[in-house]
């Protein structure tokens, strides 16, 4: 083999090295984490830890991006992270609906579904809740009064999770909403304005106004701690049962390596000191659970909401 020869395949491999010492390198760039909902809710206050814990692990610049619209669809956040390259780089912090629910919608860069999760870390304190003044403290009272007074329901979204509960509930308690709205938030402001009677939303965003209104049920199979007289859509109708979370997820090609990165700084996030500060603050549940776990949690959720379907459409 000539000098020249031998020098060329030398560098050839100087190259290779370097491009691979580059590759192993992840992050080198700017990574967003994608909320599909704006600003201000347990998934934005818990992503938002994760990417500072990211930007410091790894010294990038880390931000959050909030992507809402179509609480129904069409999730253009996860849409965006869809689209986006499968290099760890565009991370997708999503709530059940978009794994369970956006596949079966109509939208095309959601089915089949394009993700696999890195892990679940939050099961909201999900509840139904009515203002103080309304003339029923509890389902069996808005039942009764549904039945001869239009009630009007505000929801997240038709075909999202917890709207889907909360019909199931009404249908299995004899009664319907008169009308229904979905809304981009469902805070204190959404019911005193009366635009709607009744709301499923979580805790967090009424936290400021707990003490005007009436928490009706919680949708989930364990009770709230700050709301413990609640009782929970599971206790009322067992077929019902369903919790609610928010977990990280990618693109099913990202690699392995860049995964492992994402799933150590999260999951640390979630056992620190703040993250836990937010569950005992809020009544919502901060863990990590593995993405194998995960993945049978949407089948089991999946299994749920055909039956919900089912019930809906007797």
């Amino acid at each position: 083999m000539s000098k020249f020869v031998k020098s060329l395949t030398a560098m050839a491999l100087a190259v290779a090295a370097v491009a691979g010492s580059a590759q192993a390198e992840y992050p080198e760039k700017p990574v967003q984490f994608v909320v599909p909902w704006p600003p201000g809710d347990l998934e934005d206050v818990l992503t938002r830890m994760i990417a500072e814990d990211f930007q410091t692990a790894y010294g990038v610049p880390t931000a959050v991006v909030n992507k809402p619209g179509g609480g129904g669809g069409p999730f253009p956040g996860a849409i965006e992270v869809a689209n986006a390259p499968a290099d760890g780089y565009t991370i997708g912090s999503f709530i059940i609906a978009i794994p369970v629910v956006g596949p079966q919608i109509g939208i095309p860069e959601l089915n089949p579904d394009p993700f696999e999760p890195l892990g679940n870390f939050l099961t909201y304190p999900f509840v139904i809740v009515a203002g103080k003044n309304a003339p029923y403290d509890d389902i069996n009272g808005l039942a009764e009064h549904a039945k001869s007074n239009d009630v009007v329901l505000g929801h997240f979204g038709a075909p999202l999770v917890p709207t889907q509960v909360t019909f199931g509930l009404a249908k299995e308690m004899g009664f319907s909403f008169a009308s229904d709205a979905a809304f981009d938030a469902l805070d204190c402001n959404t019911l005193a304005s009366g635009d709607v009677d009744v709301m499923n939303t979580t805790l967090q965003l009424i936290l400021p106004c707990l003490d005007d209104v009436k928490i009706l049920a919680s949708i989930g199979s364990e009770r709230i701690p700050l709301v413990p007289d609640a009782p929970t859509v599971a206790e009322l109708a067992p077929s019902l049962d369903v919790a609610l979370w928010n977990g990280l997820f990618v693109h099913k090609d990202t690699p392995a390596d860049v995964r492992e990165k994402i799933i150590a700084v999260a999951s640390k996030t979630m056992m620190s000191e703040r993250a836990q500060k937010i569950a005992s603050e809020t009544g919502a549940s901060v863990y990590w659970q593995s993405a194998d776990e995960v993945t049978a949690q949407i089948q089991k959720d999946i299994e749920t909401l055909v039956g919900i379907e089912t019930l809906l459409a007797e």
